[in-house]
């Protein structure tokens, strides 16, 4: 057996001498960080112990943590890449508060999360021990400094000589590392060797054979470093359950529910984070007679779409914030020659450019408002990874029953995070059916406007006596160009009556909770589940409050005003800016609030509150159960 390494640090629940036998440590759950420099696999490593862990029947949410630079330098803390893993016994729905154990491949990653509290107190460090001789004078001093701030800090860091143990198998220690580290955490987990083995293999199926074997040897020098040299184990049991699972990101359920709705075109431009929905597409669209077109633009994307989707075939767009700015004149002939299609906006941090790789919730009232003129269309956003694969069919099968625009806002936290799920039972009416292609009776107009619903039979071009001509321009019901006034007024009418009546469908949401209390929480988005753990806790101290979720945010699901006003107070908890009520200059009047807080308050005519936060990083679930703590029994606004 060899030496013991230095231990940093006391924990009181692990011993510094190793005992004749790990002692295992019992949890519901338990959350793991893996963070390298740029490039070294780190994401690789958590992405795969959370797939595994998934497919053994644990609960699990993971996400990544990405540098907004494509290959920042080394060795900074700006730079830290990696992967949230939260592995529960029972279902996990989101990443929690902090981070129980940490894989660092160098002290200046480490130093990163530390800094941004994502640490548990007495949390255990396994850190790449290199550093720490190395041969530039600097590095060496940077090593001692973060050694004395995390060892301040209550940590138990543990020395892993990860360069040194893979020089035995590769001369290029930086490709591998990440299977030796793997290995560590499989052996810690006690995971499941082939299942890890075999999604090794799957990572890399496109390399080189070789490539999947010296990964497997390095997992496996790992498992043995494992348990030759740590003292204590980690026991997070899985509970089988009666269903069959699927384990997926929230991007690939998106591609998914794109082919179980039977669409037949995706057309994009890259960009972060959504480009992995093509990905993929890419892989498997062709096999179910779909089509992947990456164009030049974002603006020539959003046009093959409606031009596709004009010809009868059933069409997306996929995008981010960015693009669906560079979209919007696109969306708007969209809506005006009531043309279906779905648009896919994975949000990220913004303006502009913002923050590529980080979460945000702050296009609502983009998608909503964006295009010039009135342009009523509907917005959904999914919850859950789940309902990243059903909103594909519910966008689809709305936007060709009303000849509409639907937007699916989804996020960074969905896109990358990965969950377990029941498998879906496939559905044939989830299938878009073969356009109508009939003959069109003599003297039906294009937009003949049924005046109770605004809806209007949509002609396929090649249909007989369908043969009309299409604009963007105002038009009458034979889209004949038409600039009067009560064209102009009744054209208006019947493309806003259509959303109406989709709005007259739907039902109120459910609410999480009692039916009336103290204070009413309002989420959407991926927010969800760290809303209802967060009210989960703070109900269980006896607080009277409760939350609802929404799907549909254009058309608003309907009853809210009557739920509200069995609350003494109800406030949006959101990823996007708002003023704090006390800050310099702010007054109840000016202050700009949380997107969907703004909108509710001019839905309901109710003072909804809002706290929000845009910190590039998931809401914790622990700093919404303060946010309750302070607001349950204080009415009106803060």
């Amino acid at each position: 057996m060899s030496t013991r390494l230095p231990v940093v640090g006391d924990d009181p629940v692990f011993s510094a001498e190793q005992p004749s036998s790990p002692r295992v440590l019992e949890r519901a759950q338990y959350t793991v960080e893996v963070v390298s420099d740029s490039g070294e696999g780190a994401q690789s490593c958590g992405q795969i112990l959370g797939t595994v862990s998934a497919k053994m029947g644990n609960g699990v949410w993971t996400v990544e943590i990405i540098p907004a630079e494509v290959q920042p330098p080394p060795r900074n803390p700006a730079g830290a890449s990696g992967n949230r893993v939260r592995i529960g016994s029972g279902p996990v729905t989101n990443w929690g508060d902090r981070t129980d154990l940490i894989v660092a491949f160098n002290e200046q990653a480490l130093l990163a999360r530390h800094r941004l509290d994502a640490l548990e107190p007495g949390a255990v460090i396994l850190i790449e021990s290199m550093w720490q001789d190395h041969d530039d004078e600097g590095i060496r001093a940077e090593w001692s400094a973060a050694m004395e701030e995390l060892g301040a800090a209550g940590y138990r860091i543990i020395h892993v000589p990860a360069h040194e143990q893979c020089l035995a198998l590769t001369e290029n220690p930086y490709l591998g590392k990440n299977m030796f580290m793997l290995g560590i955490l499989t052996e810690l987990f006690d995971r499941d060797t082939a299942l890890i083995g075999a999604q090794i293999r799957h990572r890399f199926r496109k390399k080189d054979e070789s490539v999947a074997e010296r990964s497997i040897d390095l997992l496996e020098l790992g498992i043995a470093w494992a348990r030759e040299n740590l003292d204590f184990r980690v026991s997070v049991p899985p509970v089988p359950g009666d269903r069959d699972m699927v384990v997926m990101n929230g991007n690939q359920a998106v591609a998914l529910g794109a082919v179980a709705a039977g669409m037949e075109l995706a057309a994009m431009y890259p960009i972060t984070p959504a480009t992995s929905v093509s990905h993929q597409l890419g892989e498997m669209f062709e096999r179910f007679g779909g089509i992947v077109h990456q164009a030049e633009d974002e603006i020539a994307a959003a046009g093959v779409a409606i031009g596709a989707s004009y010809a009868g075939k059933t069409a997306f767009t996929i995008t981010s914030g960015p693009g669906l700015a560079l979209k919007t004149e696109f969306l708007g002939l969209a809506v005006m020659t009531e043309t279906p299609l779905v648009l896919v906006d994975v949000q990220r941090g913004g303006p502009s450019t913002g923050l590529p790789t980080k979460v945000e919730q702050s296009d609502l009232l983009a998608a909503i408002f964006g295009q010039p003129g009135d342009a009523p269309h509907v917005v959904l956003a999914p919850a859950t990874i789940e309902e990243c694969f059903h909103v594909m069919v519910t966008a689809r099968r709305i936007a060709e029953t009303f000849r509409a625009l639907v937007i699916v806002l989804s996020d960074a936290n969905l896109a990358t995070g990965v969950q377990p799920f029941p498998r879906p039972e496939l559905d044939q009416a989830w299938i878009a059916s073969a356009p109508d292609q009939s003959p069109v009776p003599e003297g039906k107009a294009p937009y003949a406007w049924d005046e109770q619903t605004g809806l209007s039979q949509r002609f396929i071009p090649g249909q007989p006596g369908g043969m009309f001509t299409v604009t963007g321009l105002a038009h009458d019901e034979r889209s004949k160009v038409a600039y009067t006034s009560d064209i102009n007024q009744w054209s208006s009418a019947m493309r806003s009556r259509k959303i109406a009546v989709l709005g007259q469908t739907l039902r109120p949401p459910s609410l999480n909770g009692d039916d009336a209390g103290d204070l009413l929480i309002v989420g959407w988005g991926s927010t969800k589940g760290a809303i209802e753990e967060a009210v989960a806790r703070a109900r269980d101290e006896g607080l009277s409050v409760s939350s609802l979720h929404l799907t549909f945010l254009s058309p608003l699901e309907p009853g809210l005003a009557e739920i509200f006003s069995r609350f003494q107070k109800v406030m949006t908890v959101e990823i996007n800016y708002s003023d704090e009520p006390d800050g310099p200059f702010v007054t109840h009047q000016n202050r700009r609030r949380g997107q969907l807080s703004w909108l509710l308050r001019a839905q309901t005519l109710v003072d909804v509150d809002c706290w929000t936060r845009v910190l590039g990083e998931p809401l914790r679930p622990g700093a919404i159960l303060e946010v309750i703590r302070s607001n349950c029994g204080a009415g009106g606004e803060r």
